[in-house]
């Protein structure tokens, strides 16, 4: 006796999941359609950010820069070179923010949080000043 999910010859009987919604994505696809819902936002309510290309990876890479050694890291930003044509960009690492969300609401709260403070940290602002609901403490 073998183990089969088609036990009587006929194949799927239809689509388990409807690709139109949310569950149908998969985890890096649903992770990348919440960073791109929050850059978004984010260029709509502070316009200084709208040149920012918004990237996503995996997972750091393995060599970080020395002084990234103390803590874990969740996102970097490349501040661009004037001249050169490099715009500055924002990388959000997918699978450390991922664990730390225990649900889909928690991890859209922790990448607009990543986001938020990675461009406050460049433009050397208070994070409130990109986003005025922005609370770290927020969960």
């Amino acid at each position: 006796m073998s183990i089969c999910r088609d036990r009587h010859g006929r194949g799927r009987r239809g689509v388990l999941m409807p690709p139109t919604l949310p569950g149908s994505l998969t985890r890096s696809q649903f992770f990348d359609m919440l960073v791109i819902a929050n850059a978004r936002s984010i260029r709509k309510g502070f316009p200084s950010v709208a040149d920012w290309e918004f990237a996503v990876e995996d997972v750091p890479p393995s060599d970080p820069v020395p002084w990234e050694r103390q803590a874990p890291v969740l996102a970097r930003t490349f501040t661009g070179r004037a001249g050169s044509g490099l715009k500055p960009r924002v990388v959000l690492y997918r699978i450390p923010l991922s664990m730390r969300a225990s649900n889909r609401r928690d991890l859209a709260k922790i990448i607009r949080l990543a986001l938020v403070d990675q461009i406050a940290s460049a433009l050397g602002i208070a994070p409130t000043d990109v986003d005025p609901g922005f609370d770290p403490n927020g969960f």
